[in-house]
């Protein structure tokens, strides 16, 4: 697996097992604890610049999900790529680490299932949440399967995500509207999914979507969605790039309804990568945040 310029990725690497795999993350600073979840096809990489504009005061933790970023990419002989899984995971890490209360989460795309699902499953843990283009429930009635995960999933679509790491590829391209992202930025994205075997979770991501009754994860995500009544008291912060083709307005809207005391900010020229898009703007959204 290629790896990232300490230039742009300058953190020191730390490793736990997982079910024999190994579970890489960062960790940096001191204080209460903030937990950083990416999601497909990014990794810890995304927080890289948030990172140290919390460490100076708060304990960081930023995973990468097993088949993801520096963690080991199991074939699935030997790893159960699956929605329950990422939570047992993410579970496990935290007990490993010690992390049990006062826990800030700040989640986006896929980090948003995995964490409100720990969140609904340790309610008295949690102290603050921020959603960054995120979900946590099914897709509202009003809004289709995207092309781009539809196509995913289809024959030619796997192919080309093994093949040519079409996802990873695709989504450095529109996953921001703002701003280009630089080529160094996108190869960096990239760089974890350089062989057809490194790509696994790349694809299982997005075949792991739940659409129907009886397709593993949904009962789990249709459990989460009854209970995220639990975090109406809970201080959230919702930033959310308007351009996103995936988590669009009516994902932004469904939150909206969920959790009607958030504190939410709409970036009308950004994308799914929000942080790229607009990371000044709300970096400083969040330490401001998490200081009050």
């Amino acid at each position: 697996m290629a790896s990232v310029s300490s230039d742009l990725y300058p953190f020191k690497s730390h490793y736990l097992d997982i079910g024999g795999h190994r579970f890489h993350y960062l960790e940096e600073g001191k204080g209460d604890p903030v937990v950083l979840l990416h999601g497909n096809p990014s990794w810890s990489f995304y927080y890289r610049k948030l990172i140290p504009k919390l460490s100076s005061e708060f304990h960081c933790l930023a995973p990468d999900h097993i088949g993801m970023g520096y963690s080991d990419k199991p074939g699935d002989d030997a790893y159960n790529y699956t929605y329950t899984q990422r939570v047992k995971d993410l579970e496990y890490f935290l007990e490993v680490k010690g992390i049990t209360d006062n826990i800030t989460l700040i989640v986006h795309d896929w980090g948003g299932m995995i964490g409100m699902y720990y969140a609904r499953r340790h309610p008295e843990a949690i102290k603050k949440i921020v959603l960054l283009n995120t979900a946590a429930f099914h897709l509202p009635k009003q809004k289709a399967f995207p092309f781009m995960l539809r196509f995913t999933r289809s024959f030619l679509g796997i192919f080309a995500v093994r093949a040519f790491n079409a996802f990873s590829f695709g989504a450095t391209l529109i996953g921001v509207k703002r701003n280009k992202m630089p080529r160094e930025v996108r190869r960096a994205y990239r760089a974890p999914y350089n062989s057809w075997k490194n790509r696994i979770a790349t694809l299982r991501f997005v075949q792991d979507v739940p659409l129907k009754i009886g397709d593993p994860g949904f009962d789990e995500i249709t459990d989460l969605q009854d209970h995220l009544h639990l975090f109406k008291d809970t201080p959230i912060l919702i930033a959310w790039g308007l351009k996103d083709v995936v988590f669009d307005v009516n994902i932004l809207e469904k939150w909206v309804e969920y959790l009607p005391h958030a504190q939410v900010h709409r970036f009308e020229d950004c994308g799914h990568y929000i942080l790229e898009d607009a990371q000044e703007e709300v970096g400083k959204l969040i330490v401001d945040f998490l200081a009050h």
